[in-house]
């Protein structure tokens, strides 16, 4: 399987990597308008380089490819891919609007090619064991699911807000976990270090029955990644980094007290560490795309999925710039 990769910034020289030590795919060709910096991906994984993606898919012809531009060129480079019937997997978001995304996911879908969206922390080994135990019953009934995605900013990130850039991956996140896609949000966004777009913000989501809270900003001196869920029959913390995903179940009776009034008597919970197998989530992420091609499956992450965390996402920027 012929594979490539257009835009070899950061998340593109990694796309490159983990493809070149892939088995069963050969990684043909990289394209890089920075021609010192495509030249050098090329060198280091053993694949040839193209300025222009249009030259790279018609001289290749690769059966798929990683799209890792900025966000501002999603839809340009994802339809030309897609109008050449080559599957694509696109970095989050999908694209920079509600109508590109509807525009790339209908063509896909016409065309019959695969079209993933990087949301990464989907794959991310800890929480998959965290989904199988929300499943299992282990938590009892989820209230309330709680994350911090917090850090420096990003001085490659110029096209887009901390929203739409790092926020998406707990929206999506939250809407796997909990298997079901949030009634209403609510936001309070501002401009703290950064004047033409949000920095940082706190985003209050309801799905019928359970509170998800996400805290964002790229104004904290350390990066924290954190996902906290409650449930009724105990609470889980997971550390996106390190993958830890630790249990506390919990320990109680329904009872009265001498006055005849109900109460709740908790005692000690039991702290379980949960085994977790830990994997680079990219090596996943691709894997599972690379299978979905050979396989002629869906991906996890859908461009339909990508699209529906965007539109999640474009309402929470509407509630908090309608506050000010």
């Amino acid at each position: 399987m012929k594979v490539g990769v257009i835009g070899t910034g950061v998340m593109g020289r990694n796309h490159a990597r983990i493809y070149a030590e892939m088995k069963g795919v050969d990684l043909v060709g990289v394209a890089e308008l920075d021609q010192k910096a495509g030249k050098e991906v090329a060198t280091a994984y053993g694949c040839n380089y193209y300025k222009g993606y249009e030259e790279f898919i018609k001289k290749e012809k690769p059966d798929a490819v990683s799209v890792c531009v900025p966000t501002s060129f999603h839809y340009d480079v994802s339809k030309y891919v897609i109008g050449r019937g080559v599957n694509l997997l696109v970095e989050k978001p999908i694209t920079k609007n509600i109508k590109d995304a509807e525009d790339i996911v209908l063509l896909a879908k016409r065309a019959g090619v695969k079209l993933a969206v990087g949301h990464i922390e989907r794959f991310n080994p800890a929480v998959q064991r965290l989904k199988r135990l929300i499943e299992g019953g282990t938590l009892g009934d989820v209230t309330s699911i709680l994350a911090r995605r917090v850090g420096l900013f990003p001085p490659r990130i110029k096209d887009t807000n901390v929203i739409v850039d790092i926020a998406v991956h707990d929206i999506d996140v939250f809407n796997y976990l909990l298997g079901k896609d949030p009634t209403s949000v609510f936001s309070c966004a501002g401009k703290a270090l950064i004047n033409d777009r949000e920095d940082y913000a706190g985003i209050f989501l309801r799905y019928n029955g359970t509170n998800g809270i996400i805290e964002v900003n790229w104004i904290t001196p350390v990066k924290i990644r954190v996902l906290n869920v409650t449930g009724t029959k105990g609470y889980a913390e997971l550390n996106y980094i390190t993958q830890d995903l630790i249990l506390y179940e919990s320990v109680y009776e329904k009872t009265y007290d001498e006055f005849g009034d109900f109460v709740v008597k908790f005692g000690e919970p039991i702290k379980k560490t949960i085994k977790v197998k830990k994997e680079e989530p990219l090596k996943l992420e691709l894997k599972d795309f690379v299978e979905a091609v050979k396989k002629d499956r869906e991906p996890l992450v859908t461009g339909g999925d990508g699209l529906k965390v965007l539109r999640i996402a474009t309402d929470i920027i509407k509630s908090s710039r309608s506050k000010e």
